[in-house]
């Protein structure tokens, strides 16, 4: 009997020196702080190499939105489309098409941005469309991050390409290209036009690629 109160005088003892040792610890930092700090040692340690400058690491709200580990609210969602609608710039002259064959080679090159590439590079980029999508159903190895391509046009009514601003299909392909967060906030899809991976002679070939009857990917 002259024992329990002693064990509990011990117990109540440690649990209040415990107390006291956790209440000493000073807070960590907040994710912010930590972000913060985390950008200043990006600062500090990246360099421009070649293509790669170190303006890279200043995120535009799109990339800011996406980079979370939270999905972005509907209201950062629209801002982000909204935005990235606003930076597409429309063909000159209203020449959507280009030449599908073209558009086959731009979309089967994996060319260019590397790491490696000169500022100078005198060479095309590609889109590397393959990567990330089957273009046409001769195709054995492509990537199915993005959805099949095949009949891309052919699936969705387009008989004239002459006529572009008759068929919004056209229009939309093009805001999509040119900037892939315009209908998806957190698209994956490289920002062809925006980001001027390829310019707007290269894009119309791709669309012609995408949209022409008589072009692989509708056959």
């Amino acid at each position: 009997m002259t024992k329990k109160p002693f064990l509990f005088s011990l117990a109540a003892v440690s649990a209040a020196v415990l107390l006291a040792s956790c209440a000493s610890v000073p807070a960590g930092p907040t994710a912010a702080e930590l972000d913060a700090e985390t950008l200043k040692l990006i600062q500090v340690a990246f360099r421009d190499q070649g293509i790669a400058k170190v303006d890279r690491i200043k995120q535009d709200l799109g990339q800011s939105a996406c980079s979370s580990d939270k999905e972005p609210t509907e209201a950062v969602a629209d801002a982000v489309t909204a935005q990235a609608k606003n930076t597409v710039k429309w063909p000159t002259g209203g020449q959507y098409i280009g030449n599908w064959r073209e558009g086959e080679r731009i979309a089967q090159s994996g060319r260019g941005l590397t790491w490696t590439d000169s500022s100078a590079a005198t060479s095309a980029n590609g889109g590397s469309c393959y990567n990330c999508h089957q273009v046409s159903k001769e195709e054995i190895s492509y990537g199915t991050i993005g959805p099949s391509l095949y009949n891309y046009g052919k699936n969705r009514g387009v008989r004239d390409i002459m006529a572009p601003t008759s068929q919004p299909i056209i229009e939309y392909t093009w805001m999509k290209i040119w900037n892939s967060k315009s209908y998806n906030a957190c698209s994956n899809m490289p920002r062809f036009g925006h980001m001027g991976i390829l310019d707007e002679k290269q894009i119309a070939h791709v669309m012609a690629l995408l949209l022409d009857p008589n072009s692989p990917v509708n056959k």
